[in-house]
């Protein structure tokens, strides 16, 4: 049987895992500039921490774990008769793999509430899964890079996540990335007035896929939900809205005059845009989207997403919101949270198409012992204990070359690892030490040996 992998999961070969160490270490530097402590959480929880969370479309792209040992052994023979998997899969799975960072981290500020000091800024670099369909930028197992602050209501963390987003890309050498902004408020103001505020979820999840789906599309997908046509013929709008971030603000103070809710989140996202514009961007551009909606439930206040630079085909490179009412669900009430997430598996494709890597060099020995004569393998070891204690990387070709093919497969092992040193011969405790570089071939005693590869 030919050997595979699951789909929507990956390989990484040593230059890969290189760029993406790149990716993530300027990330978490970024964060720690910021003030943001790291912490993880399992890679799976219960199955009850993280369901009716993500809305329906969230829920159905979670992976289940099934119970260890016998998992039918509880389930309901009626359910299994009927085959009524929504039904059994409460039964016979009690975990699961996480989707994201934010509803475990919710947890675990509820539950660790006592020993936290509010506000809370942490960051978390870990991978989520989610049984979505594969295509190019979408995974079922990647890497989210998330920053969040629980306990402040301050509009002034949405300004800081907006430089924070600036500060990454701008460090990645990422120019022309649009962080597109917009808040949940102002969208149920929109449904307010046109009179399809009980239809809030349905009109934000096909408002959303706009970018995808088209004004055809999103006026169908309402229209199957039962926003009426008179509803859908206010918000037209919206589809076509055009001019500054302040044009745009002023188009919305008049459509949002009869709603309080819709009100208070223009105000805040004025606040927002006032302030980075007072502030300014290195690199990226902040647009108000007021079409993004992001589908997740647990939004309230302000949302994000980035783009990649124009030209570059991908979805969503980033993004996050305000979330009043997350805590709220696990017991702790009052606690208001905001965060963003840096999508790195797509940033690394972006980067990788803009051919914007730095060239890497990936770990190896400064030194290599050849092995071209089998009395000499516990010398040899012995001083590569030595350089290593002196914090040399070193390293002994394992295998005997006694013969010339062999002896010329260890020379090429030098050449493709791109290794700088190579002691080819050692007797009576003098090691014949050659610079790959400049081909100078030298006879040295080990404590010289140490001295010439620690300069």
């Amino acid at each position: 049987m030919k050997p595979s992998i699951p789909k929507g999961t990956r390989d990484f070969s040593p230059t890969e895992v290189s760029n993406r160490s790149y990716i993530m270490n300027t990330i978490k530097t970024s964060f720690e500039t910021f003030g943001f402590q790291p912490i993880e959480t399992p890679s799976f929880e219960n199955s009850s921490t993280l369901m009716g969370k993500y809305g329906e479309e969230g829920d159905r792209l979670i992976f289940k774990i099934l119970n260890s040992g016998d998992f039918l052994k509880k389930a309901d023979e009626n359910l299994l008769k009927e085959k009524n998997s929504l039904k059994v899969t409460s039964q016979i799975s009690e975990k699961a793999l996480r989707y994201d960072l934010t509803v475990p981290f919710a947890r675990y500020v509820v539950q660790h509430q006592n020993e936290i000091s509010f506000p809370f800024k942490r960051y978390q670099v870990q991978p989520v899964w989610r049984a979505d369909r594969p295509q190019k930028g979408r995974f079922r197992e990647f890497f989210q890079c998330d920053a969040d602050v629980v306990g402040s209501k301050s509009l002034w963390q949405e300004v800081e996540f907006i430089q924070l987003y600036d500060t990454v890309f701008s460090k990645l050498g990422l120019a022309g990335t649009t962080i597109k902004i917009n808040n949940r408020k102002i969208l149920s103001g929109i449904a307010e007035v046109i009179g399809a505020k009980d239809k809030i979820i349905d009109f934000t999840v096909a408002l959303d896929k706009l970018d995808k789906i088209g004004k055809d599309g999103v006026v169908k997908e309402m229209l199957s939900k039962g926003i009426t046509e008179d509803a859908i013929e206010k918000v037209q709008p919206l589809f076509d809205f055009k001019g500054s971030n302040f044009d745009k603000l002023d188009s919305l103070k008049s459509m949002l005059s009869e709603s309080e809710e819709g009100t208070n989140g223009l105000e805040e996202l004025r606040f927002v845009i006032n302030s980075v514009e007072e502030l300014g961007l290195e690199t990226a551009e902040l647009e108000l989207d007021v079409t993004l909606a992001r589908g997740l439930n647990y939004y309230t206040g302000a949302i994000f997403e980035v783009s990649a630079p124009e030209g570059v085909k991908m979805g969503s490179i980033g993004g996050g919101g305000r979330y009043d009412d997350l805590t709220g669900i696990f017991g702790l009430k009052d606690v208001s949270g905001v965060g963003i997430s840096f999508g790195l598996d797509r940033i690394y494709l972006v980067l990788e198409e803009l051919g914007l890597f730095r060239a890497v060099d990936l770990p190896k020995p400064k030194v290599i012992f050849l092995n071209f004569d089998a009395t000499k393998g516990s010398v040899i070891m012995k001083a590569v204990k030595t350089l290593r204690e002196n914090n040399i990387k070193s390293e002994f070709y394992p295998d005997l070359g006694t013969s010339n093919k062999q002896q010329k497969r260890q020379w090429k092992y030098v050449s493709s690892r791109e290794i700088e040193f190579v002691v080819s011969k050692v007797e009576n405790g003098v090691f014949t030490l050659k610079n790959m570089t400049s081909s100078e071939q030298v006879d040295c005693s080990l404590k010289e040996l140490v001295n010439k590869l620690n300069l």
